[in-house]
């Protein structure tokens, strides 16, 4: 895959250009790493905040919160299938059941009347499963424009843009448009959040990178300590 071959050149290229050594062992390119948050935080500057914070105040809470629902409804069908990967069963079928409930009676998924039948959101990628296989997460990695990520989350991206049905969306036009609505509704989700980060005194590259490992560890344990735990019931069931 084309994309797939451009981040394993900007790698090579990123560790061939003499990265500089980083005292963190699961952040060996470091150098390359600070570069490309460097790009993606002057593109984020220049195109995707300002984005963010006119489609914040253009578009009434309910239209944003609308647009939110209707793509996750859309990501919970491949999150059902990544849990079912992962063996539990019990959480595909609840994303299953979320995608049934909200695009027949939400209106396609804009309203998210699963959350309110109690029927609970749990996102998964294919990341998380290749890491509840046991594959390792490898170094560290910051993509351009995609940002935070590890070697195994970057060999997973192919199966995830594969698997997001919002990629097959006819005509193109539609899913190009769809798609990059999609990117600044995210982004506006996080306007609070980055503020916030950008107010405080600290280097912004180790506070994310520290906290995206710690949230992609933690949601590859907790997939594992929900599949231990439904196995062991199962054991002791007479």
């Amino acid at each position: 895959m084309k994309f797939a071959a451009r981040i394993s050149a900007l790698l090579l290229i990123g560790a061939l250009g003499g990265c500089a050594t980083s005292t963190t062992p699961n952040d060996p390119l470091e150098g390359f790493n600070r570069a490309m948050f460097s790009f993606n935080d002057t593109v984020d500057t220049v195109a995707l905040k300002p984005a963010a914070e006119a489609y914040r105040f253009a578009l009434p809470q309910f239209v944003q919160t609308g647009i939110s629902n209707f793509f996750g409804n859309i990501g919970d069908l491949w999150s059902a299938v990544n849990q079912l990967l992962q063996g539990r069963g019990e959480a595909g079928v609840t994303s299953l059941m979320r995608v049934a409930v909200n695009t027949t009676f939400g209106l396609g998924g804009v309203l998210d009347v699963s959350t309110e039948a109690r029927l609970v959101k749990q996102k998964s990628d294919f990341g998380q499963t290749l890491g509840k296989w046991g594959v390792g997460s490898g170094p560290y990695v910051v993509l351009p424009l995609f940002g935070p990520s590890t070697l195994r989350d970057t060999v997973a991206l192919p199966a995830d843009f594969y698997g997001d049905p919002w990629s097959y969306k006819q005509p193109v036009r539609w899913r190009n448009v769809g798609s990059v609505v999609r990117i600044i509704d995210k982004r506006a989700q996080l306007l609070d959040a980055s503020n916030l980060l950008e107010d405080v005194a600290l280097d912004k590259y180790d506070f994310i990178r520290d906290a995206y490992l710690q949230s992609r560890q933690a949601q590859i344990d907790s997939s594992k300590d929900e599949h231990d735990h439904g196995t062991k019931e199962e054991v002791i069931k007479p």
